[in-house]
Parts: C-alpha cells; structure tokens; sequence
C-alpha cells in the first residue's frame, strides 16, 4: 500500500511540473503582447481646423464595433493607444518599436494617410510604426459598409509603409497581437 501511494504521489509531481512548465510564458519575450494582453485599442482623432478631439474605443471581443465619424475635405490628427484594462501598453510598444508595425485598411473610404510618428515610436530602419498619423479626408463613405481595419504586428522579416490597396502598409512574417474593426460614417 505504501508503495502504491509513493506510486501515486510521484507520478503527481510529474504531471504537475509538467503541466508548469509547458504553461509557463516566462521563456516568451516580454514585449510580446498577446490578444489577451490588450483589451481596449483607441483611436483619439482631432480635428485640425477646430482642435476638437473624438475618442473612439474599440473593445477586444465586443458585439459592437464604434464609428468613426469623420467630414469630407478634412483633415485629422489621430493617436493610437493600447490599453490592457486600466493599464497603458502603448509605452511597451514603444519601448519594442523595432519589433511593432501598425496596419491601416481603409476598406470602402479614401483617405490620404500619412504616417507622422516622433522618434520614439519611430523603428531604426526608420519605418514609423504609425502610432500617430494624419488622415486627409477625401470621400468617407466612398462605398458600402466602410470600416478601418487596424492591426498590430509583431516581429514583422520586413516591414513597409507603403500603400497597398486599400490598406496603408504592410508586413512579411511575424504575428498579430492585436485587430481592431472601426465603422466610419460621415
């Protein structure tokens, strides 16, 4: 009978150091921000002709996505932020900007997008992440259903700034920590 416990209690601490170790996020990189490490991504867009600032909060796995209300043949500065609850990962972000890109789709607007990142959220290869941008406004609602599809990569082969289709930049390799869907209306 003894043996049979020692039987049972060895072959406990095994599965549950087993199970420890094969859970453990401890060997991941620390400026990996998973889905579940962002719970809130916002978009603080100001107009620049009245210096008036909306906020749009996109919440991770909500039902219902905000609409940006935007005005044709305006232009706007916009600010991304990334929280995790109440706290702030736009700063980790930061802190890891050769590793982060951000993604802009405009599906059915036609905006002008520029990016206008400072120094600190601009990568050593001198790619902005985009973390602060312009948008020229020149139709909003330039077909159905318009949206932004807003997505942030990490540890990207290569990163580009460029347009590319109805999304401005784009990334070969690397993951999505983080989507975001925004309506866009007029």
């Amino acid at each position: 009978m003894k043996h049979l416990k020692n039987i049972i209690l060895f072959t406990t601490l095994i599965f549950t150091s087993t199970f420890t170790l094969t859970c453990s996020r401890s060997d991941e990189d620390l400026d990996v921000l998973s889905q579940e490490d962002i719970s809130n991504i916002i978009l603080n867009v100001t107009d620049d002709a009245t210096g008036i600032t909306q906020t749009y909060n996109y919440t991770v796995n909500s039902a219902t996505n905000p609409v940006i209300k935007l005005t044709d043949g305006k232009t706007y500065t916009v600010k991304t932020i990334f929280l995790n609850g109440n706290e702030d990962e736009t700063e980790s972000i930061k802190a890891a900007k050769d590793e982060h890109f951000l993604i802009f789709d405009f599906q059915g607007s036609h905006i002008n997008f520029t990016r206008i990142d400072d120094a600190s959220s601009t990568r050593t290869d001198e790619k902005k992440l985009g973390l602060i941008t312009k948008w020229e406004v020149v139709k909003a609602v330039n077909a159905p259903g318009p949206e932004l599809t807003l997505s942030l990569i990490h540890d990207a082969i290569s990163v580009s700034e460029a347009q590319n289709g109805t999304a401005f930049g784009s990334a070969t390799g690397g993951e999505t920590d983080a989507v975001a869907t925004f309506g866009i209306s007029n």
